[in-house]
């Protein structure tokens, strides 16, 4: 990175690396699109509501992905802004074997807690099958996404974001295929998603692999010294990406009992199929937020505080934007999305009513998530996981055991708007605190 370069050109650079991280991040997420579609075509709506039962378990793992990886690569970031090419080494490679010991051993425990899940949301016979046939294959499936997006965000950080844009279409690509032939011609169902999703994830890290034995230029894979201060620094800056993504995973659970209760399963796949826009939505969010990050750390390890904080309000300005342009589309496009998945008159009308209600969070949650990455990225990790805290677990929760109870299926759409603005509001005021400080409150930390 070159630091003349980020001051003089900060929206194009901006671009540059989030850009393909946005591409990446939304390749990734239509897998999980173009899954929903052959499961909403050829297995049905138990399919795609069983899939949805357990979305729980994936934020997990991306919760811990996340916390390791983005709170490693901020630590690595900032050593290789002040020039310290050994640190940032060692730490690259004590991360890398943290998410792979960590979500080896998360398979293990989710693996026991798979029934005593379905017990609690009490699904229908049909639906059981179906969940168990799909997430027996994916928690072999998951380690190998979250350590090949952990990869991802230090090839983005050596400045190669381009190679791992490239990794991920390849991925897409072999997942539509691998979807098409197990489901649409060998008939396996979920099984066969589930396989696909395997296969492609293992060739992706095959191919991340190589860069880093042949390409990287930076980070090196090699033997390290193992530093208890750098995971518990690690942990520390990570710590509001977990509860972002904890907090997304119970939150999930809540919304799948609430909606199984109080409305049935054509809710929860209702839920499902408007869900998919919310993800690729904020994988666009992260998309940004990942391309951002090696940014503002590198400058804030240069002690360029205010360039910090002027990225920050460019990406923040640039999500506001997407956000609404992905509501524009979601309310003229609503009848062709929800036909695309499914041949329910009843699910179908429930999509139509409800969507851009939905969508409309997409205005706020932008600057929320920005934000969030914008505190990680400095170590001001206390701001950062109160945002996240707010926004999908405390503000949520009770927006979830709230609205539908008194508004069925429209309290469910009205959850997201509502959780986001009054996160917004925590928001502001932690900008406006950071906005106000004295001219050198940043050199004094």
């Amino acid at each position: 990175m070159n630091l003349e370069n980020i001051k003089n050109n900060k929206v194009k650079t901006i671009l540059q690396f989030s850009i393909p991280s946005i591409i990446a991040m939304v390749l990734t997420s239509l897998i999980t699109v173009v899954d929903g579609f052959f499961i909403g075509n050829y297995v049905g709506s138990e399919g795609l509501a069983a899939v949805n039962l357990g979305l729980p378990i994936i934020y997990l793992y991306l919760a811990v992905g996340l916390m390791v990886s983005v709170g490693g690569v901020a630590i690595a970031g900032i050593a290789l802004g002040g020039k310290d090419t050994q640190k940032c080494n060692s730490v690259f490679n004590q991360t890398m074997v943290t998410s792979t010991l960590a979500t080896i051993l998360l398979s293990v425990i989710v693996w026991f807690c798979l029934d005593p899940m379905l017990y609690l949301l009490n699904a229908d016979r049909q639906v059981v099958g179906f969940f168990k046939d799909y997430y027996v294959i994916l928690l072999l499936e998951l380690p190998v996404m979250v350590i090949n997006a952990s990869f991802g965000m230090f090839i983005r950080g050596e400045g190669k974001p381009q190679y791992f844009m490239q990794v991920n279409i390849l991925n897409v690509l072999l997942n539509i295929l691998l979807d098409y032939l197990f489901v649409r011609w060998m008939g396996f169902g979920v099984k066969g998603i589930a396989a696909a999703s395997l296969l492609s994830a293992t060739v992706t890290l095959v191919c991340i692999l190589y860069f880093f034995i042949k390409k990287s230029s930076v980070y090196k894979l090699h033997k390290f010294t193992f530093s208890k201060d750098v995971l518990k620094n690690t942990l520390l800056n990570g710590s509001s990406e977990f509860i972002g993504e904890m907090s997304l995973s119970i939150s999930m659970f809540a919304y799948n009992f609430v909606i199984l209760k109080h409305i049935g399963v054509d809710g929860v796949t209702a839920f499902t199929i408007v869900g998919y826009v919310a993800y690729i939505f904020s994988m666009v969010l992260i998309g940004f937020g990942q391309g951002a990050s090696p940014l503002v750390s590198f400058t804030y390890g240069a002690k360029e505080y205010s360039l910090s904080k002027s990225l920050r309000k460019i990406t923040n300005t640039m999500v506001l934007i997407a956000g609404a342009v992905v509501l524009l589309l979601v309310v003229f496009g609503a009848d062709w999305y929800s036909g695309l998945f499914i041949k329910n008159d009843l699910v179908q009308q429930m999509i139509h009513s409800g969507v851009a209600i939905f969508a409309i969070s997409f205005l706020f949650s932008g600057i929320n998530t920005i934000t969030s990455f914008y505190f990680t990225s400095i170590g001001r990790a206390n701001e950062s996981a109160i945002i996240s805290s707010a926004r999908g677990l405390v503000v949520l929760l009770i927006c979830i055991f709230t609205l539908p109870v008194f508004l069925g299926m429209m309290g469910v759409w009205l959850v997201a708007p509502t959780t986001e603005i009054v996160t917004l509001f925590l928001t502001l005021f932690f900008i406006r605190k950071e906005t106000t400080k004295k001219s050198h409150g940043f050199a004094t930390e």
